[in-house]
């Protein structure tokens, strides 16, 4: 069970946002008058008229919509709904309101697992040791930091960041309360477009029972984790307590479209993202990958008609959303994904779809060409980031592909060591919640950290804590970062919101221009070598090759090089 927690309310979101006056179905309803929900994309420049008079004719009610990308909630007890409404001439396309992202989760435990966001457990872990950096005390330990040049001594001397640039997390929520976020947050623009969710149609938890009456979290709470540490490495501020983030003074605003669990549904993955257009965000970080189906394919053989359907809804609105931020000058930056795989090439998918809209369904196996498209990492104008370790190589977890990575950034690898076994340390250090360290049972009785992953530090009376995690998750906010100190450097006021503003494609433009050209490994066939810690106290070697194509200015396992803070701001 989650923890409880006074209930706060969120604020309203935008006009567009609002559902209109709908009547209930009359048509011929289901057995047992179930009512399921669907989301339906209007086609493109179809009045609002014409779609709702659709909807009502298949017999759903709509219960939200937005206006600005065209995508609508809508509840019906027609079993026939989907087919019904598909016929509907404007309409574009249907599909089972279920997850189309997860945020990756987290081990506790020391068994290896190939996934996004990985922890040390209480068996096999290095202490942390801190090197004397100058900066925030925690300086020493974020070699992530250094190697982007995100120091006292590079960026932060020239652009530390402009409170007027806003960073969106589009994630599972930002803490905060934590002392190492509260003075960079904004609480009056955050938002929180989720509503916890107990149980899938299978009756497996999701998010557990609700934490409040309401079932929606307030905007300044992560009972994930997840949005806190990405937040964190973006710009946790330098106020000498624990560790500072890339851009350490702009602004952090919640727009939160995660399940506490880590699931995203697609409609708050486009309420947040026609958000962060509406509010003014200038950068937007996306650490998560879609699912239910990690790729979406319009026509694949093995998928139903009903699921090509489905996802290809997905990416059509994925896709209007992501140009409407674009248009409005949001920065769109994502995390690569973490299965280890070249999304240029033909793959095996075994995972999708992975959340049980309606009981019974399971993933199974696919092939998956080169043609379906992972959102919202491959969608148009996004700035796809792998993984990075300390030594400098591709992460052995992150995905990568000539053409689809477009910078590096450090994500951490605890096996990118001398001996091949994990080391905690060489995972990204940031911000953790207390409440969840303390619920876990990873602090001792006086506030002490038990567990070698968790990290505390005090300025007086007010301690914060930190955890090391690694994944494409955590190097997608470094890039983050480093283009709201682009922002900061040479936007120019923006009339409308206030702050600052720059073009997207100047952006990524700077971005990529001055990134640290990375060529390929020789031979460009690299073997990761990992010892693998077993329950037994033994270690399993585990070895897998991956192929770097392309040539050093522009590759499938670094893009265009490793983003660089100080270069990108100048020297």
């Amino acid at each position: 069970m989650r923890r409880a927690i006074i209930l706060v309310a969120c604020a309203a979101v935008t006009a567009a946002l609002a559902a209109p006056a709908q009547a209930g179905p009359t048509a011929t309803t289901s057995a047992d008058g179930t009512a399921a929900e669907y989301v339906v994309l209007y086609k493109d420049g179809v009045s609002l008229e014409k779609a709702h008079a659709a909807i009502r004719a298949a017999g759903g009610t709509i219960v939200r919509e937005n206006t600005d990308v065209g995508l609508a909630t809508v509840r019906s007890t027609r079993t026939a709904f989907g087919a019904d409404a598909r016929r509907q001439s404007a309409v574009e396309g249907v599909a089972r309101d279920r997850a189309v992202g997860e945020a990756p989760k987290v081990t506790h435990q020391a068994a290896d697992k190939n996934i996004a966001v990985e922890k040390e457990g209480r068996d096999g872990g290095r202490r942390a040791t801190t090197a004397k950096v100058k900066g925030d005390p925690l300086a020493g330990s974020q070699w992530d930091m250094q190697k982007i040049h995100a120091t006292a001594d590079g960026s932060y001397r020239v652009e530390p960041g402009d409170r007027g640039v806003r960073v969106g997390i589009i994630d599972t929520g930002i803490d905060g309360n934590h002392p190492d976020i509260r003075a960079n947050f904004d609480r009056g623009l955050s938002r929180n477009f989720t509503k916890d969710i107990p149980v899938d149609a299978n009756g497996t938890e999701v998010d557990g029972p609700c934490e409040h009456p309401s079932c929606v979290d307030p905007v300044d709470e992560d009972d994930n984790e997840h949005g806190t540490h990405v937040a964190s490495t973006i710009a946790s501020p330098l106020n000498g307590l624990g560790m500072a983030g890339v851009a350490p003074n702009v602004t952090l605003v919640n727009i939160r479209a995660g399940q506490d669990s880590g699931y995203f549904f697609l409609q708050p993955v486009v309420d947040a993202l026609t958000y962060a257009a509406d509010a003014g965000i200038d950068v937007v970080n996306m650490s998560f990958y879609t699912d239910p189906w990690l790729f979406n394919c319009p026509d694949n053989p093995a998928d139903s008609a009903e699921y090509q359907a489905e996802q290809r809804t997905v990416i059509a609105a994925h896709e209007r959303a992501l140009a409407y931020a674009h248009r409005h000058g949001v920065t769109l930056v994502s995390a690569a994904g973490n299965g280890a795989t070249d999304y240029t090439k033909t793959i095996v998918d075994a995972s999708s779809p992975d959340y049980a809209a309606t009981p019974g369904e399971a993933p199974y196996s696919r092939t998956i060409p080169p043609s379906c498209v992972s959102e919202p990492s491959e969608g148009r104008n996004v700035i796809s980031v792998s993984s990075v370790g300390i030594s400098g190589r591709k992460a052995y977890y992150s995905d990568y592909g000539n053409g689809y990575v477009d910078v590096a950034a450090p994500g951490g690898d605890v096996y990118d060591t001398a001996d091949g076994k994990r080391d905690v340390t060489k995972g990204i250090l940031a911000a953790y919640p207390e409440s969840l360290a303390r619920a876990r049972g990873e602090l001792n009785a006086d506030g002490t950290p038990n567990v070698p992953y968790v990290v505390r530090d005090c300025k007086g009376t007010t301690c914060g804590y930190y955890q090391y995690l690694q994944g494409t998750s955590m190097a997608s906010p470094h890039a983050a970062g480093v283009a709201a100190l682009i922002v900061s450097r040479y936007g120019h006021r923006d009339p409308r919101h206030g702050g600052l503003t720059l073009s997207p494609d100047v952006v990524q433009r700077i971005m990529q221009g001055t990134a640290t050209d990375q060529a390929c490994p020789s031979p460009r066939d690299f073997t990761y070598t990992r010892y693998v810690l077993q329950s037994d106290g033994t270690y399993q070697k585990v070895t897998a090759t991956h192929t770097c194509e392309g040539p050093a200015r522009h590759n499938g396992f670094f893009g265009s090089g490793v983003v660089d803070a100080l270069h990108a701001v100048g020297r």
